[in-house]
């Protein structure tokens, strides 16, 4: 496995300076925003001058590209917010095959529309999945062209919220391009540390061979985000069981401050 962070994690916007402090705090990879190179994350645009500064970043740096974010709210109840959220796709998934980046990760949604990340109780219903699933087939015609995949994180706020939900629903799309994003903290809300390690250890063999990238963050019992290592996710049995279904993509860690990467990548690497 590689270890990786969310180039986000470090404040800076010009991607040179970027990866170099990713490469600094001990990671080998990242999973990278256009906000770090002084563009929006889902821009109208994304100039060649913009491209040709992120390649320099990452070969200077020694740094690979893992993933590129392309999160919008595939499940919004207006669909011309959905529109939008496409044609802005369509302009990260070229700029992802630009720079050979392999994976574009994006947001199932929720039927919140002030927040993509938030709960609604609307998410559950046939229209919600349905909705998504058609924003999906959408995106994943635009990846095929490009040759680049889509990666879906089961999100306990979202449409898909499970490992289940995300293998469902790569059978309903029927394509290759099509894959999982597993973070263990967003498997579960409210948990004892057993039963999360019992659900973490379920979702991988559900997930076991479609799973592209997995991050790491953590989450308390009463359901707050920890920094990886300071939860109750059981990350020696999470990267182990990783390993068991032969798992060897990038581990991302996020949800920390530019202060605690360098811990957080020790305390990783000595699990790898």
């Amino acid at each position: 496995m590689r270890l990786g962070i969310f180039a986000k994690t470090f404040a800076a916007t010009e991607p040179a300076a970027v990866l170099t402090a990713v490469r600094q705090a001990g990671y080998e990879t990242t999973q990278f925003n256009l906000a770090c190179a002084g563009l929006p994350s889902m821009p109208d645009v994304v100039p060649a001058d913009a491209v040709a500064n992120i390649r320099v970043g990452a070969q200077t740096s020694g740094v690979s590209l893992a993933a590129l974010s392309g999160t919008y709210n595939m499940a919004h109840p207006d669909k011309a917010v959905r529109d939008d959220g496409l044609r802005r796709l369509a302009v990260v998934i070229e700029t992802a095959a630009a720079l050979g980046i392999p994976l574009v990760t994006l947001c199932t949604g929720s039927r919140n529309a002030a927040d993509q990340w938030a709960y609604h109780p609307d998410n559950a219903t046939p229209a919600a999945w349905s909705d998504m699933a058609a924003e999906m087939a959408k995106a994943l015609a635009l990846a095929e062209t490009a040759g680049v995949d889509l990666g879906i994180e089961p999100e306990q706020a979202n449409i898909v919220t499970s490992a289940k939900d995300a293998t469902r629903l790569i059978v309903d799309m029927g394509s290759r391009h099509l894959k999982i994003v597993l973070d263990p903290a967003n498997l579960f809300e409210h948990a004892s540390p057993d039963e999360a390690r019992a659900i973490v250890a379920a979702s991988i063999d559900e997930a076991a061979g479609h799973i592209a990238m997995a991050h790491a963050k953590d989450r308390h019992g009463d359901g707050r985000f920890a920094t990886a290592g300071q939860g109750i996710v059981d990350f020696p049995d999470f990267t182990a069981r990783l390993k068991a279904v032969g798992f060897d993509g990038a581990l991302v860690t996020h949800g920390l401050s530019a202060d605690e990467a360098p811990g957080v990548a020790a305390f990783l690497r000595g699990l790898l």
